[in-house]
């Protein structure tokens, strides 16, 4: 048993018999795996393996749930008969960064049925250190060896992750699943500080004209575009480049969030002109009044209000604000759901400019889009560069960012291997 970072035990040789652990794993592999992937993960899994009549698994099944009762006698606490068990496949797959808490659940385990594997073959289980109960760093890599079986207690300080599986002819499979019993209390949940909304900027039509392409500010052609908006709520325009200066090297990047949210965000101060400029432009009161113009919302006191503002049934005094950043995405970053953020949600519009992206949808990076509580995507917005995405969302509706994975680092010179996008929110 080690305790650093939390309580985890490894077993090595858990199957007494070589030959039992060969026929355990291959009739896991002859089972039907189901693809599983959401903001935090993206694998395959069997359905529960407890009714499952192949004999080695069956046998599998009910060893863990003797095995059970001894580790509730080791921990002092009485477990419940219930054992949740499946099987998993990595294959240039992902898990990022969690505490696997969800009611009930009290120990994790997971026992590794692969090949000879080294720590260049990714798949590793990362600890994290915590502080304030919040993930800080990896301190533990633990790389799957044959037969080995790993207990974790699960708590709020469990965090860890799958580190991306990066072989291209070997199968992560291993048994995993949780020991039940009485829920550890958990401490508030972290709430992210918000980045600061702002009012437009006094800013004239001048600015639209400088930036925008005169089609896209013909009121014939913004009717249709309203009219298009109005259908889907979602749509993408152009805009000029901006991408060189965002290479400059003088750009201060900054971290964001703990490492279940992990990209790279620009001091705004540090900003060359041009990019300072188009920040300003979508800031600017003639923006806000373009998006009014192009999605029928409210952005601006100029907009003419619909029929139930004007009846006052959904009157709204408070101004329009927004908030953004300037992000830059390569491999590792992504952002995952969370429930503070749920509880946050408000209607609202958000705006994403990619640059510099010749970019494979293969490599992740993609902003999708869910119902709160809901894995099923509703809308994905690829990285497209210099393309403008508009996307309106009720207080229903998240967003996360897929993970970048290690494809997008190992491409040839003609494709970037990072990206960069004006991300707001109106």
């Amino acid at each position: 048993m080690d305790c650093h970072p939390f309580p985890h035990c490894i077993i090595k040789n858990f199957l007494s018999s070589q030959s039992f652990a060969e026929n355990l794993q291959r009739e896991l592999l002859e089972l039907n795996f189901n693809e599983k992937s959401n903001d935090l993960y993206k694998f395959k899994q069997s359905d529960d393996l407890k009714k499952r009549k192949e004999p080695h698994i069956a046998a599998i099944t009910a060893l863990f749930g003797r095995f059970r009762s001894w580790l509730g006698d080791v921990l002092g606490v009485e477990l419940e008969p219930t054992v949740d068990i499946s099987s998993a496949k990595y294959e240039y797959t992902v898990l990022l960064c969690h505490d696997d808490e969800l009611e009930g659940r009290r120990v994790a385990f997971i026992l590794y049925l692969v090949p000879p594997w080294q720590s260049s073959d990714g798949g590793s289980l990362d600890l994290y250190s915590t502080d304030n109960f919040q993930p800080e760093s990896i301190v533990k890599s633990l790389v799957p060896c044959w037969n080995t079986l790993i207990l974790f207690e699960v708590s709020p300080v469990s965090f860890h992750q799958v580190s991306e599986v990066l072989s291209q002819d070997k199968c992560r499979l291993s048994l995993s699943g949780w020991f039940h019993g009485p829920t550890l209390e958990r401490p508030p949940r972290f709430k992210e500080p918000s980045i600061l909304k702002h009012p437009h900027l006094p800013r004239d039509e001048t600015v639209l004209f400088e930036w925008v392409n005169p089609l896209y500010l013909d009121i014939s052609y913004q009717e249709q575009i309203q009219t298009e908006f109005e259908d889907s709520s979602e749509i993408e325009e152009k805009f000029r480049e901006v991408s060189e200066a965002l290479r400059q090297s003088d750009i201060r990047w900054m971290k964001r969030g703990p490492p279940n949210k992990c990209y790279e965000s620009a001091s705004v101060d540090s900003l060359p002109e041009c990019v300072s400029v188009c920040w300003e432009l979508l800031r600017s009161e003639a923006f806000f009044l373009l998006l009014s113009n192009f999605t029928g919302l409210r952005l601006h006191y100029l907009c003419p209000a619909d029929e139930e503002d004007e009846e006052g049934e959904t009157k709204d005094d408070k101004s329009p604000v927004c908030c953004g950043e300037v992000r830059r995405w390569s491999h590792g970053g992504y952002t995952l759901l969370h429930d503070a953020e749920a509880a946050q949600a408000e209607y609202a519009l958000d705006l994403i400019l990619p640059f510099d992206c010749a970019w494979e949808a293969e490599f992740g990076g993609i902003t999708c889009y869910v119902a709160n509580e809901e894995d099923e995507e509703l809308l994905t917005v690829y990285p497209e560069d210099n393309s403008l995405a508009l996307v309106y969302r009720d207080k229903e509706t998240l967003k996360f960012v897929k993970h970048v994975n290690h494809k997008s680092s190992h491409v040839d010179s003609s494709t970037c291997r990072e990206f960069y996008d004006f991300s707001f929110v109106y």
